[in-house]
């Protein structure tokens, strides 16, 4: 049976860079959230009269964040008969739900592994501000507001690798060098 790593964590902590690097090292399918969904996205948020960089409204997360999960979960299904898959996403409502990864191989039929990056916020604030992407303004222009909504981002409820997003990455042969 194949596993599922799903690599959460805030935005700039990490987790793209490392999934990737996971991925690789694994030989599996990576499906980072962005790269899945956002040409979609955009379309639709400018289609429904929204800015097609809001990614923080409600509006956003009522109408865009369950079907955006469920493209994740569906492509992720098709891929794990032939191998594993990483999927990299924030999914910062779902590690407070202490059956989450129980819930989640019910859903994929594959183990699964969750991975948690953090990093300090200021990191986290450069790196949002060096990617220049235009999703990302209104967290830069609004910080603290962005850093409450986020809380004191504590890991997941259930077991997990942590993996400190603060330094560049290394891993070897199937899993992080990180605990």
């Amino acid at each position: 049976m194949n596993t599922t790593c799903i690599i959460c964590g805030s935005p700039g902590s990490g987790k793209s860079t490392y999934a990737r690097q996971l991925a690789a090292t694994r030989h599996a399918t990576l499906l980072d959230i962005d790269t899945v969904t956002e040409r979609l996205v955009r379309v639709a948020l400018v289609q429904s009269g929204h800015s097609q960089d809001d990614r923080d409204s409600e509006y956003f997360k009522q109408t865009f964040r369950a079907p955006i999960y469920e493209t994740l979960f569906a492509i992720a299904r098709e891929n794990l008969d032939f191998q594993d898959v990483v999927i990299a996403g924030p999914f910062t409502r779902e590690i407070k739900d202490p059956r989450w990864p129980e819930k989640l191989e019910q859903v994929l039929g594959s183990l699964v592994e969750v991975h948690y990056a953090q990093c300090a916020p200021e990191i986290r604030r450069r790196r949002l501000a060096h990617r220049g992407e235009a999703r990302d303004l209104a967290k830069l222009e609004d910080w603290e507001s962005y850093i409450q909504y986020y809380g004191d981002e504590r890991p997941p409820v259930f077991g997990h690798v942590l993996v400190d997003g603060s330094e560049p990455i290394e891993l070897n042969g199937r899993g992080p060098s990180v605990s």
